[in-house]
């Protein structure tokens, strides 16, 4: 993996949302959902991001693929600056980046059978005739694991799990170069998220793809990824790979994470890390370190100084000032 070239860079993204009020709704403030994450993945690699709900995972791989147009920041897709593309010159790159969402019955126009809804994208992007894309849709759909018969059907006629692999494949069927998948398998049931994941890992090793995968499941994300990003109030506070991650979690946001996996081992005991409080409010953060209220380790530093984002071993990195 490592000898592998960067297929997407992210620098100092930011997604603010404005805060209107008065009887002029005026800006008052702003949600800092997105407040300057900074990352990299290779090719053919899996980058997961989670946190707890809030902590700006969703909005941020929304905007990476500018669904949400960014406040400040940079993304890099093969060696192109996304943000400075105009938006007709974006709309024919929009192939190279695919979205799958959690509710696969919300992506998928009802309106549409499962033929017109994979050849739908060939056409738009003009890649190929309509016989070709009929003939595209129908190796795809086996791919995922449906049968040709499956074409005529209509969304409502399918399982959930039956439902993502159309979403699936509709994502994959114009060759991509990087998929997001947002909590892409946990509305699905147990048995069904395996069967989805090691289709997920089957596929990006057929067709070369690249994911980012942005979940609050750290089983399924230790099963899936190659490294982990852990967000917290809209900004980055671990990153690392995942063995070492979850072997050796240095902030102490991942520890408390990583303590809530319910183990498996009669003979392992874990101390369970409850921390105190809630998420605050992303439009009134606290100063210095925006962890520093539910932390058991928090010092006045923490109180004056937001901790910098630093490598402290050998490509993991961490925002706490127990390690400065």
């Amino acid at each position: 993996m490592s000898n592998q070239p960067v297929v997407l860079e992210v620098k100092n993204l930011k997604k603010h949302f404005p805060i209107k009020g008065g009887v002029f709704k005026t800006t008052q403030g702003y949600v800092k959902a997105v407040d300057g994450i900074s990352f990299s993945i290779k090719e053919n690699e899996t980058f997961s991001i989670v946190g707890e709900s809030g902590c700006g995972k969703s909005t941020a791989g929304r905007t990476i693929l500018r669904l949400l147009e960014p406040t400040d920041g940079e993304v890099w897709l093969n060696g192109e600056n996304l943000y400075h593309i105009d938006k007709r010159e974006f709309r024919k790159r929009r192939k190279d980046f695919q979205l799958i969402f959690q509710d696969p019955y919300s992506s998928l126009n009802p309106r549409m059978n499962v033929k017109e809804l994979l050849i739908e994208p060939l056409l738009t992007h003009k890649l190929c005739t309509k016989s070709e894309a009929t003939e595209k849709a129908k190796e795809m759909i086996e791919k995922v694991g449906l049968s040709e018969k499956h074409l005529a059907r209509y969304p409502h006629e399918f399982s959930g799990g039956q439902r993502q692999r159309i979403s699936i494949a509709r994502a994959l069927i114009v060759h991509p170069k990087l998929v997001i998948l947002d909590e892409a398998v946990s509305a699905l049931d147990v048995s069904v998220q395996s069967q989805i994941l090691n289709l997920l890992i089957d596929l990006q090793e057929e067709f070369d793809l690249t994911y980012i995968f942005i979940s609050h499941d750290l089983n399924v994300v230790k099963h899936l990824s190659d490294r982990v990003g852990v967000m917290y109030l809209g900004q980055m506070m671990e990153m690392a790979e995942t063995d070492e991650l979850y072997s050796n979690p240095l902030h102490p946001y991942t520890q408390a994470l990583l303590s809530a996996i319910p183990s498996l081992s009669t003979t392992e005991k874990k101390e369970r890390i409850i921390l105190k409080g809630d998420v605050p409010d992303p439009s009134n953060p606290p100063t210095g370190c925006p962890f520093r209220l539910r932390c058991p380790h928090a010092h006045d530093r923490c109180v004056t100084d937001n901790p910098v984002f630093q490598e402290v071993g050998e490509d993991h990195w961490v925002a706490c000032h127990l390690y400065d």
